[in-house]
């Protein structure tokens, strides 16, 4: 990649001073994943969700340029020396499989959103020596506990998008006495690709042929380099679901967290609006249409893993076009809409309907609150405000 420079807005949600765990020097009790000329065999379970194996290529691809070897990947344990195994809790069978022996404790990150830890077994299993166990709470923690190593290693997030260079390694060891742990201490961590027409649009239409999957899959890479989580797409002419259908299939498998900007309700883009949608951007006057545009959205969703916009501004940056009396009589018939029709949906049966309000939207319907959560129950998540750069009241 070559002179593109965007502007990421981004928390730091990790411990800042993280244990330091890579070495060039061998000591006892050191993990070897490079060293004289051996490396190093990465493992994990192929039942496992699709992310781990995600990573697992990547990190091996890290491991190549920092040290010029490339480890052998398998997906079933096998007798060798030394072995990276990385898996999730309660989808890894070898994972399982050192917790019931006791080998390995995993209290300290299980339930907790995206925790992972690292550290080295002796004898993990028959014919293996040792092992660096890389162990997920859930997939994201997996893939991040993997992409620790990479950073730490000498691999820069940034390796791709700015050209970071790699420094060399003769050797690569891990040196860790008692687990390494850490998770996240924001839930949702991400950007918003925003006002990116025509710089990165029109970078992305030369070297992608669009904002496509081939684009957005080097922004979820860097996303979970980083340690993010979640994506506000392009929408400058752009739409995230309907441009490229492969989009939301990859940002799921990816395991992104898909959500959409502060004016675009229910999973659907300004420009899908423009393309499929009938009548004024007006509820008051055309709430028949809206509300099949919107249930549209949830649909198409499905399962994939999603922050749910709600609540109406003006198109754009327009001001709203209704009189604040009637936001005031229609927004709260907005939410139990919503509630009703993603309930019916069933959105909410294999995770939650998580719920973001702009706070132009909030400022007017504090007061209608309890309405947001009728017939929602447990299965609702309440953000509190997302404060916008512009208001369209």
């Amino acid at each position: 990649m070559k002179k593109l420079i965007i502007f990421l807005y981004c928390l730091s949600p990790f411990s800042f001073f993280a244990q330091t765990i890579i070495s060039e020097h061998k000591n006892a009790g050191a993990f070897r994943i490079v060293a004289e000329g051996r490396g190093a065999t990465i493992i994990y379970d192929k039942e496992d969700d699709p992310l781990i194996q995600i990573a697992a290529n990547l990190v091996a691809g890290d491991i190549q340029k920092v040290s010029g070897h490339t480890p052998k990947q398998l997906s079933a344990v096998s007798g060798t020396n030394d072995v990276i195994l990385v898996g999730t809790i309660g989808k890894s069978k070898m994972i399982q499989q050192l917790i019931a022996a006791k080998k390995i404790n995993v209290d300290q990150i299980k339930n907790k959103w995206e925790g992972y830890q690292i550290q080295i077994v002796k004898t993990p299993f028959k014919g293996i020596a040792q092992a660096l166990v890389i162990v997920g709470n859930d997939k994201r923690g997996a893939a991040y506990g993997l992409f620790e190593l990479s950073k730490q290693m000498g691999v820069s997030p940034w390796y791709w998008w700015a050209d970071v260079p790699v420094k060399q390694k003769k050797a690569i060891y891990v040196q860790v006495k008692t687990p390494f742990v850490d998770a996240p201490k924001v839930k949702y961590r991400g950007i918003f690709i925003n006002d990116e027409a025509p710089c990165f649009s029109g970078w992305t239409k030369e070297k992608f042929g669009g904002v496509n999957h081939l684009a957005y899959e080097k922004v979820f890479e860097l996303l979970l380099r980083l340690k993010a989580n979640y994506l506000w797409p392009a929408m400058w002419g752009n739409a995230f679901n309907d441009d490229d259908k492969l989009n939301p299939i990859l940002a799921d498998k990816w395991g992104i967290v898909m959500g959409t900007s502060h004016h675009e309700p229910m999973q659907r883009s300004q420009q899908e609006w423009r393309r499929y949608g009938s009548g004024a951007w007006d509820y008051e006057k055309n709430h028949s249409n809206l509300s099949d545009f919107w249930r549209d959205g949830i649909i198409n969703m499905g399962n994939h893993e999603s922050l749910v916009t709600i609540g109406m501004r003006g198109d754009g940056d327009e001001p709203m076009t209704m009189l604040l009396y009637c936001c005031l009589m229609t927004t709260g018939e907005i939410f139990e809409n919503f509630l009703k029709l993603a309930i019916s949906q069933e959105v909410a049966v294999t995770g939650y309907i998580i719920i973001s309000i702009m706070w132009e939207v909030l400022a007017i319907i504090n007061g209608s609150i309890p309405i947001l959560f009728r017939g929602c129950g447990s299965k609702c998540i309440w953000l509190g405000s997302i404060r916008s750069d512009r208001f369209g009241l």
